[in-house]
């Protein structure tokens, strides 16, 4: 993969370096705030109106990312400054959820092993805690959302990306129980979320006594049996990282199995990755966001084998980020956000809110899969 990556080392320093001079600028401007989309081209703020939101972790996590790389003092600040603002999610705890994850391990957990903080340790481990109070004993799954009688079954591929932080915890205190829940979920969902052809699942609604199979819903997908993108890369992203954690190579397996699904679908959008493979080809709606997770995915597929097996990710992730950072990515430093177009889902009897929006985890992932090029050792998952 080096020659590949050496062929690309003057676009990959350029992209950086776009990077790098936007977001030390948006790093102070956004200071007090965690993002989630813009508005007329300034962040948005969800601490105001839910500091319990899914995404409020990226905003920090990419700070972290940035500072890891640069050791610039500017996005540690804003990065624990983002702590602090996340912090007002606990005053609820009805209001936590399974992606304390996405929340936390990104934020508290890269705050811990950057910086030694104590603090953010315990507030990381707590996390683990609350998520591994999730699992029903009964089904061998993570629930997924609040309490409420018709959610109980239900599991959704997302979570690949939230189990880390049970991986983490294991490591951390020397003790098996978080890893063992996180390899049963991730076990249930191999067998229940991805499909033969390495297709996904989104949502997967489960018996809560014995774990049986339901029903299968659509959730942000066009329907429960087309494939939502970006749930196609949570899968990606989560089975290889999963694969990182515990060596078992059936998680390896399935990373590159719903990797190739992506890889020859995507190829059919010029790697501008839509927000359904199987929607109807008019009209066309993107979601930058599920290519740039997944790309994050393949590339760390291509480090867990050899040269020539891991070729084929590697160049498709570099083709994925090409095509977002010529098509996708604003580096303007009047404007708050980088990757363009994202989307949240698709579009319901004609509801385009939350369609081709900018949004947080866009810039995140982005970042994120330009560090794995640039070499960066730091696996903030």
């Amino acid at each position: 993969m080096n020659s590949i990556i050496n062929e690309n080392m003057q676009w990959i320093d350029k992209v950086w370096n776009n990077l790098d001079s936007k977001l030390r600028i948006v790093a102070r401007r956004s200071f007090d705030k965690l993002p989630y989309t813009t508005i007329d081209g300034v962040h948005d703020n969800k601490h105001d109106t839910e500091p319990d939101w899914w995404t409020n972790g990226f905003w920090g996590g990419m700070m972290w990312l940035m500072y890891a790389e640069t050791g610039n003092e500017v996005y540690k600040m804003t990065a624990m400054r983002s702590e602090e603002l996340i912090g007002d999610a606990l005053k609820d705890f009805k209001k936590l959820h399974h992606d304390v994850g996405f929340m936390w391990h990104i934020l508290s957990g890269a705050n811990y092993r950057l910086t030694g903080n104590t603090r953010s340790c315990n507030l990381n481990l707590y996390m683990a805690a609350m998520l591994f109070s999730r699992f029903n004993v009964d089904g061998d799954y993570i629930r997924a959302w609040n309490v409420c009688p018709e959610l109980a079954g239900w599991t959704i591929i997302d979570c690949m990306m939230n189990i880390p932080l049970l991986y983490w915890a294991s490591e951390e205190i020397g003790d098996d129980r978080f890893k063992k829940i996180a390899m049963r979920h991730a076990d249930m969902a191999m067998r229940d979320h991805i499909r033969s052809d390495g297709s996904v699942n989104h949502i997967v609604e489960h018996n809560p006594e014995t774990g049986e199979v339901i029903k299968v819903h659509s959730g942000q997908g066009y329907s429960e049996t087309s494939c939502w993108t970006r749930g196609s890369a949570w899968a990606i992203y989560g089975f290889v990282l999963s694969y990182i954690h515990t060596g078992k190579i059936d998680y390896l397996n399935t990373a590159r199995k719903a990797a190739d699904y992506f890889i020859s679908n995507c190829a059919n959008f010029d790697f501008m990755t839509p927000i359904d493979f199987c929607a109807p080809p008019e009209p066309l709606y993107y979601d930058s966001t599920a290519g740039v997770c997944a790309a994050c995915g393949m590339i760390e597929i291509a480090g867990c084998l050899s040269e020539e097996d891991g070729l084929k990710y590697m160049e498709a992730a570099i083709k994925i980020l090409k095509a977002t950072d010529s098509r996708f990515c604003n580096y303007g430093k009047d404007e708050d956000s980088i990757v363009q177009m994202g989307s949240e889902r698709y579009p319901v009897n004609g509801d385009m809110s939350g369609v081709h929006i900018p949004i947080i985890y866009g810039d995140f992932f982005f970042a994120e899969a330009i560090l794995k090029l640039k070499g960066s050792k730091f696996l903030i998952w």
